[in-house]
């Protein structure tokens, strides 16, 4: 360091020179800002800090105040009930629109009987406690449209079809669908590198890449079990693959499908699976499957028995004659 004369007399320059070359004659290293490399920002992302969690944060919630101030302008108001104000109501409109529309007969198309090249075909409906019908399709719908064993909507007069109607599904079997993707990475789950290839390789790439398996000739497995002790991450590995791929994602608690009252278990199966055929592709994962997957066996007692019908039938739709369609099941218990 220069005597306090010499340093009083130098300019500001001089100053920042001098007191650089001190600074690096010491043993001490200059502090730099240095950047986050990926496992930093990935370390941050789990406890939901990211590099631009304050911006991100700001902006959501601007474009919340911004939404809600529009909605007041032009009058929209959140309701529970999904129907629109009171106000906007147009009773009339909608009594005459009922008197146009005649209301439809539910039915079930039983039977596809083929025709030869210029005639159409034929279908086999059955509507409950009335009888059988042969009847033709509607004007408004198509022959594709329509399958064996499919639900219906006919006209009251000709018994035409008019509709196709979804399947009909317990409200509590539609709660098990999962709508928003699990945040759940791979690389949150630790010392399981063999079981998630395994995981990948039988159910994320044949719903992501099935060309593959096309090609090579082979058909790819339709579940896997996941077995070990409680707390080994086997919950958390379905929860990745779901985050994975664009599936549905079907949660399903083994205790869910004991019920009191004699085959409500393996009716809830049965819809369970009837609900993940309309999807495009499906993920199915039972948790805790042990509840109703014992060893077989008939010791008389009824509430065995029931269990004993929905593994039953559990099993039959995991290997029986219905099709699964491009539906993987995913299975977890501690035995």
């Amino acid at each position: 360091m220069p005597p306090k004369e010499d340093w009083e007399k130098c300019d500001v320059k001089k100053r920042s020179e001098l007191f650089l070359a001190v600074k690096l004659s010491t043993d001490f290293p200059i502090s730099r800002n240095t950047a986050l490399d990926e496992n930093d920002i990935a370390l941050l992302k789990t406890y939901g800090q990211g590099p631009y969690a304050k911006e991100l944060k700001k902006t959501d919630s601007d474009i919340k105040d911004i939404q809600k101030r529009i909605n007041e302008k032009i009058g929209v108001k959140e309701s529970d009930t999904g129907l629109a104000p009171p106000n906007l109501w147009d009773i009339p409109a909608d009594k005459q629109r009922m008197q146009e529309e005649q209301p439809l007969q539910v039915a079930r198309c039983t039977k596809i009987i083929q025709a030869g090249e210029n005639e159409d075909s034929k279908y086999i409906i059955n509507v409950k406690q009335i009888a059988k019908f042969v009847v033709a399709l509607g004007d408004r719908v198509s022959p594709t449209d329509i399958e064996e064993g499919m639900r219906v909507g006919v006209d009251r007069n000709k018994y035409q079809i008019q509709i196709p109607l979804p399947p009909k599904i317990d409200p509590s079997v539609t709660m098990m669908q999962v709508e928003e993707k699990p945040d759940v990475t791979y690389s949150d789950v630790g010392g399981c590198k063999e079981q998630i290839e395994k995981l990948r390789e039988v159910v994320e790439l044949p719903l992501l890449q099935p060309e593959r398996f096309v090609s090579l000739g082979i058909d790819p497995p339709k579940g896997v079990l996941l077995y070990g002790p409680p707390g080994t991450g086997k919950t958390l590995c379905a929860r990745a693959v779901a985050n994975r791929t664009d599936a549905t994602f079907i949660r399903v608690i083994g205790s869910e499908l004991v019920q009191k009252y004699v085959g409500e278990g393996a009716r809830m199966v049965r819809e369970l699976f009837e609900m993940a055929r309309t999807k495009k592709a499906c993920i199915i994962f039972f948790d805790e499957v042990d509840a109703i997957g014992g060893a077989r066996y008939d010791d008389g007692a009824g509430g065995d028995n029931e269990v004993q019908r929905t593994m039953l039938e559990l099993i039959n739709q995991l290997d029986g004659f219905d099709p699964r369609g491009n539906i993987k099941v995913l299975m977890a218990t501690n035995r």
